[in-house]
Parts: structure tokens; sequence; C-alpha cells
């Protein structure tokens, strides 16, 4: 049975496992060297049960099966209203509803919080599964960023999505 919960420092570890898969073996993230687990622990400082910054994790069995945050869309202060959302799942658990039920567990956490106005998030292309997901869940495409990053020495572009909050 899965439970879905907030994010705990302990949490860490496995946290940077599941991502760490996404940084050396995928396009879905722009990093482009593992974290490790202290890094996590310093970036798990930004989050909180009630703030506009969460962290959700969904476990099963002991494991952390994925996890998916809100984080501070921009650094400037106007921008604060604003969240960037993702979600990340263990390699070999896609397509069993993981992703979408934590995503949506973590968009109606911070739905209506008074200090949040909209959700972004930014999709490397192509992607046609995330577009998909953030569809189904009330994202609407607003633009792209052409040849916005490189990584595997390539050149990519990013959907932007937003979702009203």
């Amino acid at each position: 049975m899965q439970d879905t919960r907030p994010g705990r420092l302990e949490d860490m570890t496995a946290i940077a496992d599941i991502y760490n898969h996404y940084i050396l073996h995928t396009t879905s993230t722009f990093e482009t060297e593992a974290v490790s687990e202290e890094n996590r622990r310093i970036w798990f400082q930004q989050f909180s049960g009630d703030g506009p910054h969460r962290i959700l994790v969904t476990e099963e069995a002991g494991e952390i099966m994925g996890f998916a945050t809100s984080v501070r869309y921009h650094e400037r202060a106007a921008y604060y209203p604003s969240v960037m959302t993702s979600v990340y799942i263990r390699e070999g658990q896609a397509g069993k509803g993981i992703g979408g039920n934590l995503y949506s567990t973590l968009l109606d956490s911070v739905h209506g919080h008074p200090d949040l106005h909209r959700a972004y998030a930014l999709i490397s292309l192509p992607n046609p599964v995330s577009i998909k997901l953030h569809e189904k869940l009330g994202f609407q495409k607003v633009g792209i960023l052409n040849e916005a990053g490189r990584k595997f020495d390539r050149f990519l572009s990013v959907q932007v999505m937003e979702k009203a909050l």
C-alpha cells in the first residue's frame, strides 16, 4: 500500500538516489552532476509543511517511490507568489500512477495558499508523457524556451506550463 506524506530529512538519501538517475541518464532535469545526500539535506531546508514550498514523498513497504516539490520560481521578490513544481519517480516505477497521484496531492496541498498565485512547470522537450500529465492536472502551455539548455552535447528546448492556484 502506498502512503503519501511530507518529506523528512531522513528521506534525503532515497531522494538523492531517485534524482541522480534523472540527472545522469535523462534530460528531465538540467542538473548535470549527481547530488549528494548532504546536498539534498541542505536543499531540504527550504521546505515546510504549511508554506508555499513543500516536498511530498510516496512510500511503499518502507521504500520511497517518488517525490514532488514546489520550490521558489525565481529569486527576485516579485516572483514570490509563483512556484515551480516537479515530480520524480524511482526508476522502474513509471506507469503505475505513482507520479500522477503524488503530483496531484502536492498541487492540492498548495492550492489556495494565500501566498501563491501560479505554479509553473518547465519540461524539457520532447517529453509527451510529462506534457500529458501536466495537462491532466490543469496546467496550460504558455510558451517555449528555444534551446534554453545544453545537456548530453545537445541543445534542449523547454515547454513552459502554468496552473492557477
